[in-house]
């Protein structure tokens, strides 16, 4: 299961091997300067938008990847089972924000800081 930390002044979303393939990517780190806000989304399936570029999906289920909407990229690792999550918006940064499904969004949220 991905997990989101802090590591110094870096946010990383730390990625297992499966969500690794499943994504086509690898972990993700961008400077803490870069994150503009973090929110508790509820329904967090819902929030990813856009074209699949790569990754995987099955829409309402899970999304695994990037995904592309106009101008917008956003990289999101939602499992089947994830209601909630955190999106992280950010600036600068290859992706305008990160959606990730959480267990406890509040309890990573409050631990990163924000």
């Amino acid at each position: 299961m991905a997990e989101l930390v802090r590591d110094g002044e870096t946010l990383v979303l730390q990625l297992s091997t499966a969500e690794k393939l499943e994504s086509v990517h690898g972990d993700l780190r961008v400077p803490i300067s870069a994150v503009q806000d973090v929110r508790v989304v509820d329904d967090v399936i819902h929030a990813v938008h856009g074209m699949k570029l790569p990754g995987s999906r099955l829409p309402g289920v899970f999304a695994m990847g990037t995904f592309v909407t106009g101008s917008e990229t956003t990289f999101a690792i939602v499992h089947h089972g994830n209601a909630r999550g955190l999106k992280v918006t950010l600036t600068g940064a290859p992706y305008n924000a990160v959606i990730i499904g959480l267990e406890d969004p509040e309890g990573v949220k409050a631990r990163l800081g924000f």
